[in-house]
């Protein structure tokens, strides 16, 4: 993509932390210019600019879509109710990234127990709701991810977490808190159980920011129009 092209990367407002992935979206353009993950520089002089998304018909406007932290099963019932689920399969099946943080992780997961729920069954992954107990079991951690093929230092935080319990051959693990996978990536579809951004670490919405990028480029290359709206 040309430099000083906009990418529009959309974040579900239904429910959840959704404004603080925004916030943490918007910085993507200068952190990548200060090469935080070790992006080639001209890739990532773009900017990109985060949208609330609340209906359905907006997603056609985003390049990608992260599905923020929250409480699943309330998610679960209003995309049910707002028809997102059909959009959001077609989304995935366009290949425009997702990612999904904690609730957000059981929402694409292709198994979820602890209670069993439905899930969009996006990511080759089985996941356990609350795996790692209640809000007071709540902590954060330093870790690293191999971003690119690079090690990148990454801070974690989880709160009421689900734990990554299967995953799938054709599933990359990208990061780990001692021996459980934290943060994994299958095509274009990136999750974590941990909230990134709770911190002022930019690496993990910098990676998802590249993956659009790149994937938007291919899009383009191939005849789909650019994403025209804004906030």
């Amino acid at each position: 993509m040309a430099a000083g092209a906009v990418v529009k990367i959309g974040v579900l407002a239904l429910q959840g932390d959704f404004s603080l992935h925004a916030t943490a979206l918007a910085r993507c353009g200068s952190a990548s210019r200060s090469g935080s993950t070790g992006e080639a520089s001209g890739e990532m002089a773009l900017k990109v600019q985060a949208v609330e998304v609340r209906k359905p018909e907006q997603l056609a406007d985003v390049d990608g879509l992260v599905i923020p932290g929250g409480e699943s099963t309330t998610l679960l019932k209003l995309m049910h109710e707002w028809g997102f689920v059909g959009a959001l399969q077609q989304f995935h099946a366009e290949g425009r990234p997702l990612f999904g943080t904690c609730a957000g992780l059981i929402l694409l997961a292709r198994d979820v127990e602890n209670p069993r729920q439905f899930s969009l069954g996006l990511i080759d992954v089985g996941v356990e709701r609350n795996a790692y107990g209640r809000q007071r079991e709540s902590f954060e951690a330093q870790g690293s991810a191999i971003l690119d093929g690079r090690a990148a230092p990454v801070e974690m935080v989880f709160i009421r977490a689900p734990r990554i319990r299967r995953v799938g051959a054709s599933v990359e693990t990208l990061a780990r808190h001692g021996d459980e996978p934290v943060m994994a990536r299958q095509g274009s579809v990136l999750v974590a159980t941990f909230h990134p951004e709770l911190t002022d670490d930019p690496t993990v919405h910098q990676y998802f920011c590249s993956m659009v990028m790149r994937a938007a480029a291919r899009r383009r290359g191939a005849g789909a129009p650019p994403c025209e709206a804004s906030l």
